[in-house]
């Protein structure tokens, strides 16, 4: 019976858009402008000859739920090729890897609530679904200049976002602080990130004049932190995605010091695969293919310590403003 359809499956969604995200296309049914417009600061329109959906989406707003802000911390359960997403007592999604489907039921306040959708449900969507389409998802902060973008990847507090705040500073924009999602298109890997704000450490946030003197106020992991929004402080925020022109694997040291060596591809690729979603065979081999690309890049581990504004310029001379580096295969 409908009325035991919890996810209104049945009814009417006068509000539909696509959208492009990590190379993928997305289509978005709602009865809700709210969420057009979350979807609008997230992704980019997606353009006629962009061609048919990857995948569906389909989002109702209950105006009967009454359930208000804080959110809880949202969990997630997989069976086989779906995956359930519990948002709030009424507010969830079903994700349908098979059938590249989402569904989804919401109180208005959780729908109209914009950087909520932006910095945690829309990322972790493109999360959950990104092995099925073949997209590779790195633990990575990745910045650009122009067209080519440079990778900064390495386990947690060895400076990934620190030295991408102090590229930003001198001129590059920022495609991801964390979470860095990686296609193929025509033999060629482009990389993609997310409107998510910066987030900086406070012992890092010393570096940098405008976090000097203050006290954080924001909460990631129990840990307080600082939240920067690109595109409120610094150059305007796109979306567009980069060439990658290398991999730079981090390692933080005490003392001063910019070391870059040669670093083998299956130490890198080692830790990437532990983060891989996909299940089903040919998700898998669509990873693969992927990754195998990504992985042809020159990749080099840089021991470094000291201010991290000289070490972005020494990264911008050596990969960007100079003959830059060979690698061989």
């Amino acid at each position: 019976m409908r009325s035991q359809d919890f996810l209104q499956r049945h009814a009417e969604t006068h509000f539909c858009e696509r959208y492009t995200a990590a190379g993928a296309v997305f289509s978005l049914a709602t009865n809700c402008e709210d969420l057009l417009a979350a979807a609008r600061g997230s992704f980019l329109p997606a353009e006629a000859a962009a061609g048919p959906s990857n995948f569906s989406l389909r989002f109702w707003v209950d105006d009967d739920d009454a359930a208000r802000p804080p959110w809880p911390k949202p969990h997630l359960r997989g069976l086989d090729h779906l995956v359930f997403v519990g948002l709030d007592t009424k507010s969830s999604m079903l994700v349908d890897l098979r059938n590249r489907r989402v569904v989804g039921r919401f109180s208005p306040a959780m729908a109209g609530d914009g950087r909520y959708w932006n910095t945690i449900i829309f990322p972790m969507l493109i999360s959950i679904v990104a092995g099925s389409l073949g997209i590779v998802e790195l633990h990575a902060s990745c910045v650009a200049r122009e067209h080519d973008g440079l990778v900064l990847i390495g386990p947690s507090r060895s400076g990934k976002s620190t030295l991408a705040l102090a590229l930003m500073e001198a001129g590059f924009r920022l495609l991801s602080d964390d979470r860095t999602f990686c296609s193929l298109t025509q033999d060629r890997v482009l990389a993609y990130g997310l409107p998510r704000p910066l987030k900086l450490r406070q012992e890092a946030a010393a570096w940098f004049e405008e976090f000097r003197d203050r006290e954080p106020t924001d909460m990631q992991n129990g840990e307080t932190v600082f939240y920067c929004e690109p595109g409120r402080h610094f150059r305007k925020h796109s979306l567009a995605a980069c060439e990658p022109k290398a991999i730079v694997f981090l390692e933080r040291q005490e003392n001063l010091g910019f070391h870059l060596a040669p670093m083998k591809r299956s130490e890198i690729r080692s830790g990437i695969e532990l983060d891989l979603l996909a299940e089903d065979p040919a998700d898998v081999e669509k990873q693969e293919k992927t990754l195998d690309n990504l992985l042809a890049l020159p990749c080099w581990r840089l021991r470094y310590g000291g201010r991290p504004q000289a070490i972005a310029e020494k990264l911008g001379m050596t990969f960007f403003d100079g003959p830059g580096l060979s690698q061989s295969h």
